[in-house]
């Protein structure tokens, strides 16, 4: 148990290390120009197809379930409003959150544990380049800014896939789906999901390139440092959910 603790506290404390670098380094932000765009390539354009994918599901599924919860408490002219609500504000930016969270963050951590292991982090170094500032900060950088890009595309997917399905199988117009998103439309409602984006991609990708960035043991190592930012960098995004929620709509 104490073993345990003194590895967390070591973590936790790297964790911070790493950040108060990072922050340091923004001075210096316009020499990582090339690996910024890089990154953001990776982290957003990368992630296009498969967010799209999934929110279309998302937007099916929302219609179908939606419409059985209120079919006998409320008219189903309401079904946009609801499912639109519940995509701004909850699923569009989670259920981006977790997907990119798998894809991305395990590709960042893999990338940079195996810079570790193979030593070329400490070539860096040794030719006087800021590690930190050259492999970490586009990274943290490219989530801050695409997440709330990937949520925008989601939300808009999702909410057009629910009002087709709407409209093929349960007889709702597109005239009376969209009259009720824009009836009871709060800009909270859009902004608050957003927020909520900025903090998760910030979480991905600060925590996927921690454990990449401190990966050890070979292979092996590399693997571990995977799994654990796939496994954490969800965790927290759940977290930060919780939190964010009760402080924009509690």
């Amino acid at each position: 148990m104490l073993g345990l603790l003194k590895l967390a506290a070591k973590g936790t404390g790297q964790a911070f290390i790493l950040l108060w670098e990072s922050l340091l380094a923004l001075k210096e932000i316009k020499k990582i120009k090339r690996p910024l765009i890089d990154q953001l390539e990776f982290f957003g354009v990368r992630s296009v197809f498969l967010v799209g994918l999934a929110s279309s599901f998302i937007g099916m599924v929302s219609s179908v379930q939606t419409a059985y919860q209120i079919k006998d408490y409320a008219p189903l002219d309401l079904l946009g409003m609801g499912v639109a609500k519940v995509v701004m504000m909850e699923l569009g930016p989670v259920i981006t959150a977790l997907i990119v969270a798998g894809r991305v963050g395990a590709g960042m951590a893999a990338e940079l544990g195996t810079m570790r292991i193979t030593e070329q982090i400490d070539a860096l170094e040794t030719l006087g380049i800021n590690s930190v500032r050259h492999l970490i900060l586009p990274r943290i950088l490219s989530g801050i800014i695409m997440m709330p890009l990937l949520v925008v595309l989601a939300d808009f997917v999702a909410i057009m896939s629910s009002a087709i399905i709407s409209a093929l199988y349960l007889d709702i117009p597109f005239s009376v789906f969209f009259s009720g998103i824009r009836t009871y439309f709060y800009p909270i409602d859009l902004f608050g999901g957003l927020t909520k984006s900025v903090v998760f991609g910030f979480l991905i990708a600060f925590i996927s390139s921690s454990f990449g960035y401190y990966a050890k043991e070979g292979a092996k190592g590399v693997g571990i440092a995977t799994t654990q930012a796939v496994m954490y960098s969800s965790l927290f995004v759940l977290m930060a959910d919780y939190f964010l929620g009760v402080l924009i709509y509690g």
